[in-house]
C-alpha cells in the first residue's frame, strides 16, 4: 500500500510541477510533509539540500531519497517512477502536438501564459529556503532584525562569489560548507 501512496503522490508532484526541480519542492513539500507526514519540515529542507548536491534532476533526487527513507529501495523506485511517469507521457504528447501544430498562435499563448506561474512556484520556494536558512522559520519571521549572523555572512559571501563570477556552483557549495564551519567555531 505504501508504494501505491509514494506513486500517486509523485505522480501528481510529477504532473503539476510546470517549470522543473525547483517549481517542483512546494508541490513535494505539501505532499510529504502536509498531507502524507511522512517526514518533518527540518528532514524536508535536508532532502532539498541532498538532491541539490548530488547529480541529477532535483524532483527526481527528492523523490528517490523521500522514497528510501519511507520505504527503502522498493519505495525509492515507486517514487521516482510516480515522479518520472507524468512527464514521460506529457513530453511525449507534448512533443507530438509541437511538431503538429507549434506554430499556433493559441499553443505560443498557453506557452506564455505558464511563465508567470512558474516564476511563482521558483519564487515560492526561494522564500522558503530563505526563511529557513536566515531565520530557522518554515514561514515569514515575525521578527525581521534577527537573522542566523553566521548563515547570513555565508549567504552573502556565496552571493557574491557567485554573481561576480569567482567561483563556480561547486565550489561555492564547498567553500560555503566549510565557512560556516569555521564561523560557527569562532561567532558560536
Amino acid at each position: 500500500m505504501i508504494y501505491i501512496s509514494l506513486f500517486w503522490s509523485f505522480c501528481m508532484v510529477g504532473a503539476f510541477c510546470v517549470g522543473g526541480g525547483y517549481a517542483s519542492i512546494p508541490l513535494i513539500q505539501t505532499q510529504v510533509i502536509d498531507v502524507h507526514h511522512w517526514i518533518s519540515f527540518s528532514e524536508f529542507m535536508d532532502v532539498v539540500a541532498i538532491s541539490q548536491m548530488t547529480p541529477g534532476p532535483i524532483g527526481i533526487n527528492a523523490a528517490t531519497f523521500v522514497g528510501t527513507k519511507v520505504a527503502g529501495i522498493g519505495g525509492a523506485v515507486a517514487a521516482t517512477a510516480g515522479f518520472v511517469t507524468p512527464s514521460l507521457i506529457i513530453m511525449i504528447a507534448l512533443a507530438k502536438l509541437l511538431a503538429k501544430y507549434g506554430d499556433m498562435g493559441a499553443i505560443r499563448g498557453v506557452l506564455n501564459g505558464l511563465r508567470p506561474a512558474v516564476v511563482a512556484l521558483i519564487a515560492s520556494a526561494g522564500v522558503m529556503f530563505l526563511t529557513l536558512s536566515l531565520w530557522n522559520e518554515e514561514k515569514l519571521p515575525a521578527v525581521w532584525s534577527d537573522p542566523d549572523l553566521v548563515s547570513t555572512i555565508v549567504l552573502l559571501v556565496s552571493l557574491v562569489l557567485i554573481k561576480k563570477k569567482i567561483c563556480g556552483v561547486i565550489q561555492t557549495l564547498v567553500g560555503s560548507g566549510l565557512l560556516s564551519l569555521a564561523l560557527h567555531f569562532f561567532i558560536k
